[in-house]
């Protein structure tokens, strides 16, 4: 999951109810998150709390939250020199934005990770429409919570 949906989970937007629904805890589900997705959510909802679309309560209040979350309901992948160097790849070859790219990197070493051991397959939930994109032609499956208003 890439930090565009993941900050649904936290601040109301189109799509929160179906990203809170498919973060519910569940021991069949795993949510894998890039490490600099923890930066880009926190970026988020600073941002909204400077533009006073957030009070600054409730944005402490989100930031603990997601802190918590952080620790201990996400699977976070780390940026390897590897992973970092499939990133440059893939902005180059998709003219990515570079965190959307290493977004991008993240989810294809989750995808092959997980088909080496034998699990089943991997979808990418973003609301970035180029990073969905990108990852389309790489072959990932990909759904987009701006897709589920409810």
């Amino acid at each position: 999951m890439d930090s565009s949906a993941l900050v649904k989970r936290y601040v109301q937007e189109v799509g929160t109810a179906w990203v809170r629904g498919i973060t519910r805890y569940s021991p069949s589900t795993t949510i894998c998150i890039a490490r600099i997705t923890a930066v880009e959510v926190t970026s988020a909802v600073a941002r909204r709390r400077k533009g006073r679309t957030l009070i600054s309560a409730k944005a402490s209040s989100i930031l603990h939250r997601f802190r918590q979350h952080l620790a201990s309901r996400y699977a976070v992948v780390e940026i390897t020199p590897a992973l970092f160097n499939d990133a440059m790849r893939l902005a180059n070859r998709h003219a990515l934005r570079a965190y959307d790219a290493v977004q991008l990197a993240a989810a294809l070493e989750i995808r092959q990770q997980r088909r080496q051991h034998g699990f089943g397959p991997v979808t990418l939930i973003s609301a970035d429409q180029a990073l969905n994109d990108a990852a389309t032609v790489e072959g990932m499956a990909v759904d987009d919570p701006n897709a589920h208003p409810r």
